[in-house]
């Protein structure tokens, strides 16, 4: 079965060994509060077997980091390429502006922060621009079109919650037809609960939009039993994985972890990757 890997949350992880998220920074915070730490989760998540790294610029912006952002984020994007392979791909976040359970919540002008932190990323010489966690679709769009335009290769994740409830099949669908038609490289579903993922994943490709198509979700609810604070982060990791082979007979081809997941998630999924 083959599939890019991706790798699993930073924030969940960090979270898991002991370091503190707070809104609005998240795992941002760790960037200079616990460097070695992040460092530790890039490490072992390459050793699991992702071959993309997502940076910890998913709150680098002026308004979640103040006047420090770009210092922030080009740190974290050495970071993370001093923890991996050489071989493996730094990708930089690039997330909604406000809260991304909150589409009622996205700026009416998201373009020129956007553009600023796509510019930067690309300056620090990220491997790829993704664009993650989007609910409201036409902000992911203006965050595409600035990623593109710095010439690096973007992504594009739409999410529609935890609950699924932020956006439909067919709506993420369109979005992601429109990110193609913008310049995107690749479209992909992301935080979506693991156990209602599938449906999204099918309806991308229905279009068979001609760019590779993945799937990242989270853990669903702590009861579910497929990760956050489990008691058998193996018996979560196989549940996970049963779902993520689904996407993968659906047609996607780029395949990690969101929330609640872990390092165990993504070392399951190299098992099948390499059955």
């Amino acid at each position: 079965m083959s599939f890019l890997l991706l790798d699993g949350p930073v924030g969940t992880e960090l979270a898991r060994r002991g370091v503190a998220t707070p809104a609005p920074m998240w795992s941002a915070s760790a960037i200079d509060a616990a460097p070695d730490v992040l460092a530790a989760v890039h490490h072992d998540y390459a050793q699991a077997g992702a071959t993309v790294h997502t940076a910890a610029t998913f709150r680098t912006t002026p308004r979640a980091s103040g006047a420090a952002w770009e210092r922030l984020a080009r740190r974290a994007v050495d970071i993370a390429r001093a923890s991996i392979d050489p071989a493996h791909r730094v990708a930089g976040s690039i997330a909604p502006l406000e809260d991304c359970y909150r589409p009622d919540r996205s700026p009416s002008d998201p373009r020129p922060e956007h553009r600023m932190l796509a510019r930067a990323l690309a300056s620090a010489g990220v491997d790829l621009l993704l664009c993650e966690t989007f609910p409201h679709v036409a902000e992911a769009l203006v965050a595409v079109e600035e990623a593109v335009a710095t010439g690096v290769p973007t992504w594009l994740a739409l999410t529609a919650g935890p609950d699924a409830d932020l956006l439909t099949p067919a709506q993420i669908a369109e979005g992601a037809r429109e990110a193609v038609r913008r310049g995107a490289r690749a479209v992909l579903v992301d935080c979506v609960p693991a156990d209602r993922t599938l449906p999204y994943v099918e309806a991308i490709a229905r279009l068979d939009l001609g760019v590779p198509l993945g799937a990242y979700a989270n853990a669903g609810r702590e009861a579910d039993g497929i990760g956050w604070r489990s008691n058998d982060p193996e018996r979560g990791a196989q549940r996970y994985l049963a779902h993520a082979r689904r996407w993968i007979e659906a047609g996607a081809t780029i395949v990690g972890g969101c929330c609640g997941t872990s390092v165990a998630h993504v070392a399951a999924l190299r098992a099948e990757r390499d059955r």
